[in-house]
């Protein structure tokens, strides 16, 4: 038996720890870690982070940017060797046949038509190179004394009508030849609004054998290759004024 006088050991007293609020937690957590470098990312490495960030995108842009000017600078170099060899092309032939006055305008088409058909085998590059083609014909017909207007207007029209031919945009053709012979007699010399004129006309008259779709379209695109010059909006281009 046991002795009743026997006394029951006392109970262990275990002393608990003062609770702690989540929000007292996350605020300890993260200024451990931000004095101690523990495992959660502080400020400052996020901000880093976005730097870092920041840095790759403006390095991608950058590796763009010189990607482009290299592109735009191979271009400009096939522009000025197309101007170049349509120059003396058109300039040799027509010394060759020794009468400018009446061979400029056949050359002048038959150049348009080589360039169209080159496109054709290449399957692109029409509308690239309608403003070297077409600047390269004025300057070798300015070269020999031939008559650069009249001239214009042909190889504009010889442009349009290649372009509808071969399923091109006939608009973006007609500007880029407007565009060309243009430059073209600024640079020799020449009446560059006379031309402006003539070229617009033109490409708008080749539009009108197209339909009535394709003359809308070349307006509308010449309208801002003849904005500040009164003579060529008013002479040439009334109806889309106005429309």
């Amino acid at each position: 038996m046991s002795d009743p006088k026997q006394k029951t050991p006392a109970k262990k007293i275990v002393k608990r720890s003062p609770r702690v609020t989540p929000s007292e937690s996350d605020r300890s957590m993260t200024t451990e870690s931000t004095t101690r470098g523990g495992p959660e990312m502080t400020n400052a490495e996020a901000v880093e982070s976005g730097v870092t960030s920041s840095q790759n995108i403006g390095k991608a842009g950058s590796a763009v940017k010189e990607g482009v000017v290299s592109s735009l600078k191979g271009i400009n170099e096939i522009e000025a060797e197309i101007v170049s060899l349509v120059r003396n092309t058109v300039s040799n032939s027509l010394r060759a046949t020794g009468t400018v006055a009446g061979e400029a305008i056949d050359i002048s088409r038959d150049v348009i038509k080589g360039a169209i058909q080159a496109t054709e085998e290449v399957g692109t590059g029409l509308i690239l190179s309608t403003k070297s083609v077409a600047k390269g014909v004025i300057m070798g017909v300015s070269d020999v004394g031939g008559d650069v207007i009249s001239v214009a207007g042909q190889t504009v029209r010889g442009a349009v009508k290649g372009a509808a031919e071969v399923g091109a945009d006939v608009a973006m053709v007609a500007r880029r030849a407007v565009d060309g012979v243009i430059e073209a007699t600024k640079e020799v010399g020449g009446n560059a609004e006379e031309v402006a004129k003539v070229a617009v006309v033109g490409a708008i008259d080749a539009a009108s054998l197209i339909g009535n779709t394709a003359v809308k379209a070349v307006k509308d695109m010449l309208v801002g290759v003849v904005e500040g010059v009164k003579e060529v909006a008013g002479t040439a281009l009334p109806k889309s004024q106005r429309a």
